[in-house]
């Protein structure tokens, strides 16, 4: 069952380009959740048996192991995002509820990640968790404007140094640096790289408008509805 906790800010990383990363403190040790789960975050006080307040859903970028500590990653685009912006700060107090939703990636198939922005933080508990017996292959096709917002591009490469089976690729739209592709996601990359790519279930996490080009453009080249899931965070 979701449970409300009190949190503490206890950390703040900008990213630059308005994209923050926030470490939360809870109240007490955060419910268990899977990787892939996500959870509300209000910024005005709550009390217990009122109306719960004016929130948004982030994924939970940390590991399901790390229930003292919670981190979120998002950018500034809309009323919400701003008010985060300029009212949170190290020791600022939050709510959250948690956890919630279904976005969890099948480790007993092929799967192929196709990660837009902070869309990664969808990912990040599942690759963090890979070991070096998983069975099955695992692509992440991770893309950001520029190479410094690939802000979990050091965690992926972690993650594949200890499991063989994770293929990841990064892309670049602005900017050239060694081992990153220029560009954006497209499927005629996805297809050039997967051996068998019907066979692989895809998830795709990020804009808007990324998630409906890629979603048809699957479609397209025969990939089952039931094997396109999509995490729509905006």
């Amino acid at each position: 069952m979701p449970q409300k906790l009190r949190c503490q800010v206890s950390k703040i990383i900008n990213h630059g380009e308005r994209v923050y990363s926030l470490t939360l403190a809870p109240e007490r040790p955060a419910p268990r959740f899977l990787p892939g789960q996500f959870l509300h975050l209000a910024l005005d006080e709550y009390s217990p048996g009122d109306f719960w307040p004016d929130s948004r859903v982030f994924s939970i970028a940390s590991t399901p192991a790390e229930r003292n500590l919670l981190r979120v990653t998002y950018a500034v685009k809309g009323q919400f995002t701003t008010r985060m912006e300029s009212e949170l700060r190290p020791g600022a107090e939050a709510w959250i509820k948690l956890p919630y939703g279904e976005f969890t990636v099948d480790t007993g198939t092929s799967v192929c990640l196709l990660a837009g922005g902070t869309g990664v933080t969808a990912f990040t508990a599942f690759l963090a968790g890979l070991g070096a017996d998983h069975a099955h292959p695992v692509h992440l096709f991770y893309g950001a404007r520029r190479p410094d917002l690939l802000i979990y591009r050091p965690l992926v490469e972690s993650a594949a140094a200890k499991c063989p089976n994770l293929r990841p690729i990064f892309l670049v739209e602005e900017g050239h640096v060694s081992g990153c592709v220029s560009g954006r996601i497209n499927p005629d990359l996805v297809w050039q790289t997967l051996s068998g790519s019907l066979a692989f279930t895809y998830y795709l996490s990020g804009p808007p408008i990324m998630l409906k080009t890629l979603s048809a453009a699957l479609a397209e080249h025969h990939i089952p509805a039931s094997r396109i899931l999509t995490d729509a965070w905006e």
